[in-house]
């Protein structure tokens, strides 16, 4: 137990820390993305923070099992760069009890990786849909940022305020450019141009729908390139403003779907992606088999020497898993199941790689027990 406890010890000390460093690195790329769409005004920064809560279980699904699989290395690869596997070895500590050893963490990463997958990825990728949703739909003024051009869904507007209020209620010296429907006398749409000194809201309280109210100002309707614009004077014009909607793609809604709902689902894309949800946690035991015997390293060569090569190896094996995945989908395989058969070359490599080297030690041969004791051929004589 107490040689099982160390190597858990190392073994998880190596997994957190290079799944911390992992993890940053993913999750810095999406922050930034997310940074500068609130940058541009097209999502509010008061929910950047909860997005990344949300999203943090996809990104443990993937990385934990890169971790681990790194960690065992590292750790494992100490060990024999100082020796300290050599001494085991030479005690009695066969490969097969090592193995062992570590399938015992494996299978809790496993665990991990599975709640992940199966729950809390579909549960964070759900709220995180609905999070954009509802920011998507409120204010349109609380996206604008002061002297800067900003985009309506569709890309049929552009507003431009040169001030705004503290509340975002209100808008001073306003541009507002839009694109109506097609004339009958020509085939390009005509533009409608907007300046106004000051720009509010209202919401019709009965029918709950938004229109701009524009003050003070002049409307400006023709075709681009013609002169036959018309030019309006208004002291006061409403415009009824679109709501947003957020337009969910298929992946996005089949990742954010329950793993019951999968399984009630009989469509192509959702019997693979359940599939794959499955195979997370084996991918762990099946890497964890790998790194045993990638992990033997000479003192001469350093503990990093086999480090690309089994990085290559988890890229090949987790790229095909998403490969075949993708293929499924796309209608090139009829049955889902084609997925699992990712696992057993890996796991097989494993074996064999594992299979190099001597699982048990067997006992010793005494030199002399195959010559007979001096004096026995006499006696027999």
């Amino acid at each position: 137990m107490i040689i099982f406890r160390y190597l858990c010890r190392e073994l998880l000390f190596a997994t957190l820390a290079v799944s911390a460093v992992l993890l940053l690195m993913a999750m810095s790329g999406r922050f930034v993305k997310y940074l500068a769409e609130a940058a541009a005004g097209d999502l509010s920064a008061g929910i950047l923070f909860s997005l990344m809560g949300y999203r943090l279980p996809g990104f443990l699904e993937l990385v934990l099992p890169l971790g681990f699989f790194v960690g065992i290395l590292l750790a494992y690869g100490r060990l024999y760069i100082e020796s300290e596997m050599t001494v085991l070895h030479a005690c009695g500590f066969s490969e097969r009890r090592l193995l062992t050893y570590t399938l015992a963490p494996a299978l809790l990463v496993a665990l991990v990786v599975g709640a992940m997958s199966l729950y809390f990825t579909p549960t964070g990728a759900e709220r995180s849909s609905g999070l954009l949703t509802a920011d998507k739909s409120r204010n349109e003024f609380d996206h604008l940022v002061p002297k800067k051009f900003v985009s309506t869904e569709g890309d049929r507007a552009v507003y431009y305020a040169d001030a705004l209020s503290e509340d975002k209620s209100t808008m001073y010296d306003v541009f507002l450019a839009e694109l109506g429907s097609t004339r009958a006398d020509t085939e390009t749409d005509y533009q409608i141009v907007h300046f106004a000194r000051i720009g509010v809201q209202k919401i019709d309280a009965e029918t709950g729908l938004r229109y701009l109210v524009l003050q003070d100002g002049y409307r400006y309707e023709g075709v681009p390139g013609q002169r036959d614009y018309r030019v309006m004077k208004f002291d006061s014009y409403e415009i009824l403003l679109d709501i947003p909607r957020l337009r969910q793609s298929s992946s996005d809604r089949i990742e954010a779907a329950s793993t019951l709902d999968l399984l009630r689902s009989d469509g192509r894309e959702e019997r693979a992606y359940l599939h794959y949800r499955f195979s997370l946690p084996v991918l762990v035991l099946v890497v964890a088999v790998l790194a045993v015997p990638l992990s033997r390293t000479n003192p001469r060569q350093g503990r990093y020497a086999k480090m690309i090569p089994a990085i290559l190896l988890y890229m090949v094996y987790l790229v095909l898993l998403q490969g075949v995945r993708g293929a499924v989908e796309d209608g090139k395989f009829e049955n889902p199941a084609v997925i699992w058969l990712v696992h057993p070359p890996f796991l097989i490599l494993g074996l064999l790689l594992l299979g190099g080297r001597n699982w048990g030690r067997k006992p010793k041969r005494d030199p002399g027990a195959g010559s007979p004791q001096p004096g026995t051929e006499a006696r027999h004589a």
